[in-house]
């Protein structure tokens, strides 16, 4: 039997998915009717194999509780149904949980049954077509095989004689009347139910006029189903048992959809395009899974990657037709074309090439998707605007696609295509089958923020995009290290350029996990001073400065929104504006299930006084690569040092920004020593006035962290003055020139670290609880830090072996996210991620040497 969801009504399968990602499910239905079809034999009645596996599944996720409620006895439903022991059973219109029931009658209500079964004997006696079942706390007269004027008599009988005694509660159902010594009804069983698992929202479908009761019990996001006709409490109605197993199979696809995710693809082989207003994920077979609208920090118009394809997607792949449940065959590769960001996918008979245009108006994407090759290929455009919350319709005319009820317009120029248009009772998508033609390419172009359909030279535009990138690559000088992994590098922190504003995002994506199925899932789509001043610093030393004379701008545009330079917080958005409080999109699943999925950043509040040594180490860098220093740069150098002398010996959240009591971290200490030193450098050598004070307090800095950082008992500079941990962090005590790196403390630092931090191919931020459940992967931004390390302290064989094994982490295009996990050998956390690109360029940089 061949159960698809599109024969449900539109509006049960959006209330279906609605129910599906409630975080506690019960899920609780009928037997006779529901399950298994009606028959003449009740000892006939079989449950449809599809229901049951849908109940099986569904009862083996997590917070998912699945049981049949029925009027049969628990022993005959348990035998008759053969469902799995995942299913929870309840008999006897729910005075019978599992088992056991029998032994709890009281002996009042034992000795009623017996007299109720007796007496009903005496009616059914000689009616042919008649049966009693004896149930352990109620007797059930079943007429469904009798003829109309008997089995209208035996229940007239019934009605006006035991049905009338004190103590009775009586059911009548279809063709049956049932007399109980307990108070009992479907809607109790149900509600006991709910209670005993802590159900969020519950399901139940019933075709009798006993399920009423379970009816009248829902409320708020519960669910309920009739079964054929007859009048009903229920919302929905659906005609058939087959149609049981299509909801049943249906929620549970839906429901492990937003538990698990689907097969997420590894995070590492998830390929970016950028045109530096704008940014998008391609999966290896060429799915677009993850692109926000107007800009990169915006609300998802594809979020595939966070929520399956319920959440958006634009995909494009061979064709396979007719229903053989083949699959389409897998890419044969996915490579960038060099020095640009243009993608290309291939089969053996397919190339997709995609980039995101440039020249457009500001707040406008087109993202181009070029077909070509000689196949039949499948494209569907399934925009779900605002990560999913926002019902879309889409219109087919002339020259390609309108998207309607968006805030931002939203059109597909395809021309040539034929689409056809369906629902999932919520969103539209549009579907095409398309006929390739050698040397015929066919372009569709996804244009946001235009309502223009109007044709493109598309060989033009993508020339002008990938010259873009191609033309900035020839300005820059690579080492000879890893050279064209370098230049992705590059091209990749290039890409995070935001630039319409100056700012650098931090990665291109939200919450991808730091453990798979854990908690810990971060928006990176803004910019930290830090991580900013940081990508600025690495692209300056690969000779190109436009991006850090744009980002210390758009810094000081900030700096004129704060009351003084120590009140800067640690990140704004890309247009320089505070955040808004976190959020959490509870409609998505999370990558590979891994919740909550998050929009905004609590770090903003937080007090990190780490930022402004990064901030003036780049100034300096800028300054030597151009041979002088501006004056609104040095005000800004001046300004981060008075920020320095005001809040230095405070303690703070520090680099990892951790939610937790704030600590005087050793790094934080660090980088305001690295404020005063590199700012009485660039006064000396370009000429600018050293301010009273500097140098004194450089000094004292540097003594405290001396004093307080070192741990006598660990042989370690750690993480705070408070406690021994240890942090990869504390490493900037050397790598920045506050000790000497020949120094024995730098070195047995090194040492502690590399013990204690390092496992195999990744060094992990620190060991120590954080107030967050769960763990995380290893740094390659702390990895590189290592390997600097052993450079300075004479380690080079350690220092390569080390880079070595970074650089094989990175995915089939060259893009390293920000962690990586050495036990499955995967990638971690959002994607990509500049602080690992950085990473990377600085220790290839260093090895060259």
């Amino acid at each position: 039997m061949a159960l698809t969801a599109e024969a449900l009504p539109a509006e049960l399968r959006r209330v279906i998915v609605q129910l599906a990602r409630t975080p506690r499910l019960l899920v609780a239905c009928d037997y006779d009717g529901t399950l298994a079809p009606i028959v003449a034999d009740p000892t006939q009645a079989k449950p449809l194999p599809e229901s049951v596996h849908a109940l099986r599944s569904l009862a083996a996720l997590p917070a998912t509780t699945t049981a049949v409620i029925s009027g049969r006895a628990l022993r005959d439903l348990a035998t008759l149904s053969r469902l799995p022991a995942e299913v929870h059973l309840v008999g006897s219109h729910g005075s019978e949980f599992d088992v056991g029931f029998v032994h709890g009658l009281e002996p009042e209500a034992t000795q009623l049954r017996t007299e109720l079964q007796v007496a009903v004997q005496d009616i059914v006696r000689g009616q042919p077509g008649v049966t009693l079942e004896a149930k352990p706390a109620s007797v059930a007269v079943h007429v469904r095989r009798a003829e109309h004027d008997v089995s209208e008599a035996v229940v007239d009988a019934v009605r006006n004689g035991p049905a009338q005694w004190d103590g009775v509660q009586v059911t009548e159902g279809k063709a049956v009347i049932e007399l109980a010594v307990v108070q009992t009804d479907k809607g109790n069983a149900l509600d006991a139910l709910r209670h005993q698992v802590g159900a969020t929202a519950a399901i139940f479908l019933g075709d009798d006029v006993t399920d009423e009761k379970a009816f009248a019990r829902l409320q708020g996001p519960d669910l309920g189903i009739k079964v054929g006709e007859g009048d009903s409490l229920a919302a929905h109605r659906i005609s058939s048992t087959t149609d049981v197993a299509t909801v049943l199979a249906f929620l549970m696809e839906e429901r492990r959809t937003w538990l698990y995710g689907e097969q997420a693809p590894p995070i590492e082989r998830l390929t970016m395009l950028s045109n530096e207003r704008n940014i998008a994920l391609v999966t290896p077979d060429a799915r677009m899974t993850w692109m926000c609208h107007p800009g990169p920090d915006s609300a998802a118009v594809f979020a595939d990657l966070l929520g399956g394809p319920a959440a958006g997607h634009f995909s494009i792949r061979p064709h396979v037709g007719g229903n053989g449940g083949q699959r389409s065959p897998l890419p044969l590769g996915q490579r960038y074309v060099p020095n640009t960001m243009t993608v290309e996918t291939r089969w053996s008979r397919l190339l997709v090439t995609d980039y995101l245009a440039h020249g457009t108006d500001s707040h406008r994407t087109d993202l181009v998707r070029v077909i070509s090759g000689s196949t039949t290929v499948s494209v569907e455009f399934a925009p779900r605007p605002e990560f999913g919350q926002v019902p879309v319709r889409i219109t087919p005319e002339a020259g390609g696609l309108r998207v309607q009820g968006t805030s931002e317009p939203m059109v597909v120029y395809s021309p040539g295509v034929q689409w056809e248009i369906a629902s999932d009772g919520v969103h539209q998508s549009a579907k095409a089958v398309i006929e390739l033609t050698e040397g015929e390419p066919v372009v569709l172009e996804m244009r946001g923020g235009t309502e223009d359909l109007t044709p493109t030279d598309e060989p033009a535009r993508r020339a002008e995009a990938e010259a873009y990138w191609s033309e900035w690559m020839k300005t820059l000088s690579l080492p000879e290290v890893e050279r064209d992994l370098v230049a992705r590098s590059a091209l990749t922190l290039r890409g995070l350029v935001h630039s319409d504003t100056g700012a650098i995002m931090a990665a291109a994506t939200t919450s991808l996990p730091e453990e798979i199925g854990g908690v810990r899932n971060w928006d990176y789509r803004y910019c930290w001073l830090r991580d900013g001043a940081m990508t600025a610093q690495a692209l300056v030393t690969l000779g190109s400065n436009a991006e850090a004379k744009a980002f210390l701008d758009w810094l000081h545009r900030v700096l004129e929104t704060v009351p003084g330079p120590e009140r800067l917080h640690p990140l704004y958005s890309l247009q320089g504006t505070g955040l808004g409080p976190e959020a959490v999109i509870d409609s998505l699943p999370g990558y590979a299930g891994s919740r909550p999925v998050r929009v905004g950043n609590l770090a903003d509040q937080q007090v990190q006084l780490d930022v402004f040594g990064p901030v003036v180490e780049l100034i300096a860098h800028l300054a030597q690569a151009t041979g002088t220093v501006r004056d609104n740069d040095w005000e800004l150098v001046t300004a981060m040092a008075d920020a320095v002398g005001k809040r230095w010996f405070e303690p703070d959240h520090g680099i990892w920004e951790e939610r937790d009591a704030p600590r005087h971290h050793v790094y934080s200490k660090v980088m305001c020593w690295v404020t005063l030193d590199r700012a009485i450098k660039i006064a000396e050598t370009y000429g600018r006035k050293v301010e009273d004070g500097w140098v004194p307090l450089r000094d004292q800095i540097s003594e405290d962290v001396v004093k307080n950082g070192w741990h006598p008992d660990v042989q370690a500079f750690t993480t705070a003055y408070e406690g021994s941990d240890l942090d990869a962090a504390s490493l900037y005590v050397g790598l920045s020139g506050l000790i000497d790196p020949s120094d024995e403390r730098f070195r047995a630092t090194v040492t502690a670290i590399e013990a204690e931090l390092r496992s195999g191919s990744t060094v992990y931020r620190y060991r120590r609880d954080d107030g967050l459940p769960g763990d995380e992967g290893g740094f390659h931004l702390c990895a590189a830090w290592l390997i600097e390390s052993y450079l300075l302290t004479g380690r080079r064989t350690e220092a390569e072996e080390l880079f070595q094994q970074i650089v094989d982490t990175a995915g089939p295009t060259g893009l390293l996210s920000e962690e990586y996990d050495p036990i499955a050998e995967r990638s971690l956390g959002n994607h990509p991620q500049a602080y690992s690109h950085l990473g990377l360029i600085r220790c290839a940089q260093l090895l060259s040497a």
